[in-house]
C-alpha cells in the first residue's frame, strides 16, 4: 500500500497479518515477553548456484529503526479488527529494543549460514519477520545474480539498466544490490541520488525514430552530449548506422551500442568496421536480454561493456534467495522445527570460515554461539554486531566496503565455485559443537 505522499509503502504495515495474529495471542497468554532468538538462513541455494551474496542488511537496519505504527496505521488495524485493543495499545508504543548480529553485506553465504540473528522478546521480534525477509530475500537474490554476471564479464564494466522491468521501488534496491555485487554504474537516477552510485545512460530507439533519419538523431545527440556519448546504431541497419555515426562524430566517438540481434558476431564486425573507419578507440556496448551465460559467451568478443536489465532485477531466474526467519531459542532453551524438508537447528549460532594459508576457503563451520570453536590462524568469524539495545552499532561497513568484501570473498573461493554450471556449493558447511564459553 503506497503512502499518500507517494514515498513508498508504510514500513509498519509491511508486517504480515499472521504475525499480528501470533503477536496478539502471545501477548494474551504472557508468552510474548519470553526472550527469544530468531535466525535468518537459507536451507539451500537456488538451483545451479554455488554461492549466495548477502545484501540488504543496511536497508534492514534502517527499516527496523523506522518501524513505528502511526495513528493512521493503527486506525486501519482497528477498523478492520486485525488486532484487539490490548495489542493495538502495545503496537502504539512499539520500538525494537533487542540485539542483532549478522553477516556483513557483501559476505558470501551457503546453506545453513546464520545470516542474521535477531534477539529480543518474542513479541518485538516476531513482527519483524516479513520486513526482514522481504528485504534480504530480494536484495540477496539480485546481488547473487549480479556477482555471477560480474564474474562472467571478467573485468569489463556492466551497466544496471533494469528499472523498466521491475517495481518502481524495487528498482532502486536492485540497482544498489547490483552495484554492491560489482556492477559499475546504473541508469536509475534515484539509486544514484540515494546511494551515490554513478549513473549512465544513452538514448532509446524512440529517440532515433523521432527524427526524420538516423543522421539527424546522431547530430542532435552529439550537439547536446558531445562526441564522448554512446550512439545507438541498430535501429535500422547496423553497418550503415556505424558509418553514419563515425561520419557525424568523427573518430573520437566515445561508444556505440548494439541492442539486438546476435550481438557476438555483430560486435566482431562492428569492431572491424570501426577500426577501418579510424575509430579505433570507440567502445562497443552491448545490451538486450543478457544474463551471466550470455555474458560469458561473449568473453572472446570485442565487447567493452554490457548493459543488463531484466535478468539482474529478477535474479536471473532466482528472484528470491529462499531465506527463512525461524525461532531457534526460547529463554535460553534451543527449539527447532522437524517438519520434513523444512528442518531447523535449534540454538543461537555463529559461524567461522576456514581458509588455507594461500587464502582459499575450505569450509564454513557453524557452531552454537555460547561455545568457542578452535580458531586457526586463517579462520575468520563471519557475524558482526549490528544492533545493541535497539541502537545500530558504531561503524558499519559502507557500500564500498561491501563491494571490496565481496571481491575478496570471490577470490577466496576454489575455482570450481565460480563455475556457472550446476554443482555443489563452493565450500561445504558443517555444524559442530564446541566447549562452553
Amino acid at each position: 500500500m503506497a503512502s499518500e505522499t507517494g514515498a513508498g509503502p508504510s514500513t509498519a504495515l509491511l508486517t504480515d497479518h499472521y504475525e499480528l495474529t501470533m503477536l496478539g495471542s502471545a501477548l494474551a497468554d504472557g508468552t510474548g515477553n519470553r526472550r527469544c532468538v530468531f535466525e535468518v538462513f537459507a536451507r539451500r541455494l537456488p538451483g545451479g548456484r554455488r554461492y549466495g551474496v548477502v545484501a540488504g542488511t543496511a536497508r534492514v537496519l534502517e527499516a527496523i529503526a523506522d518501524f513505528r505504527f502511526t495513528e493512521a496505521e493503527l486506525a486501519q488495524l482497528e477498523s478492520t479488527a486485525v488486532v484487539d485493543d490490548a495489542t493495538l495499545s502495545w503496537l502504539a508504543d512499539y520500538t525494537f529494543s533487542g540485539d542483532i548480529e549478522g553477516y556483513p553485506e557483501g559476505e558470501l553465504y551457503f546453506p545453513g549460514s546464520p545470516i542474521l540473528t535477531v534477539r529480543g522478546t518474542f513479541a518485538e521480534a516476531v513482527i519483524l519477520e516479513t520486513l526482514v525477509l522481504s528485504i534480504l530475500n530480494h536484495d540477496s537474490a539480485i546481488a547473487s545474480a549480479a556477482a555471477r554476471m560480474s564474474g562472467a564479464a571478467n573485468g569489463r564494466p556492466i551497466i544496471e539498466m533494469g528499472g523498466r522491468r521491475t517495481h518502481e521501488y524495487a528498482a532502486v534496491a536492485a540497482a544498489r544490490a547490483a552495484y554492491l555485487a560489482g556492477f559499475a554504474t546504473t541508469s536509475n537516477l534515484e539509486a544514484g541520488r540515494r546511494y551515490g552510485i554513478t549513473t549512465r545512460g544513452t538514448v532509446a530507439h524512440a529517440f532515433m525514430l523521432l527524427h526524420d533519419n538516423e543522421e539527424q538523431a546522431f547530430r542532435a545527440q552529439i550537439a547536446k552530449m558531445g562526441t564522448d556519448t554512446t550512439l545507438l546504431v541498430d535501429t535500422y541497419d547496423i553497418t550503415a548506422g556505424i558509418e553514419t555515426a563515425v561520419r557525424v562524430a568523427g573518430p573520437e566517438l566515445g561508444a556505440i551500442r548494439i541492442d539486438s540481434g546476435d550481438v557476438g558476431p555483430l560486435a566482431r564486425r562492428a569492431r572491424e568496421q570501426l577500426d577501418r573507419l579510424g575509430a579505433k578507440d570507440t567502445r562497443i556496448v552491448v545490451s538486450g536480454d543478457l544474463d551471466e551465460h550470455a555474458i560469458a559467451a561473449l568473453r572472446a568478443e570485442p565487447v567493452d561493456a554490457y548493459g543488463v536489465g531484466t535478468s539482474v532485477v529478477t535474479g536471473s531466474g532466482a528472484p528470491t534467495a529462499g531465506m527463512v526467519y525461524k525461532l531457534v531459542e526460547v529463554e535460553g532453551r534451543p527449539v527447532e522445527k522437524r517438519s520434513t524438508h523444512k528442518e531447523s537447528r535449534g540454538g543461537r549460532k555463529s559461524a567461522v570460515r576456514r581458509h588455507r594459508e594461500t587464502g582459499t576457503a575450505l569450509e564454513e563451520v557453524i557452531y552454537q554461539a555460547d561455545t568457542v570453536p578452535e580458531l586457526g590462524e586463517h579462520d575468520r568469524v563471519l557475524q558482526i554486531p549490528l544492533v545493541r539495545g535497539g541502537q545500530v552499532t558504531g561503524e558499519l561497513p559502507t557500500l564500498e566496503d561491501s563491494r571490496q568484501l565481496l571481491r575478496r570473498g570471490l577470490v577466496s573461493l576454489p575455482w570450481e565455485g565460480l563455475k556457472l554450471s550446476h554443482g555443489e556449493p563452493a565450500i561445504p558447511t558443517m555444524f559442530v559443537s564446541g566447549e562452553k564459553a
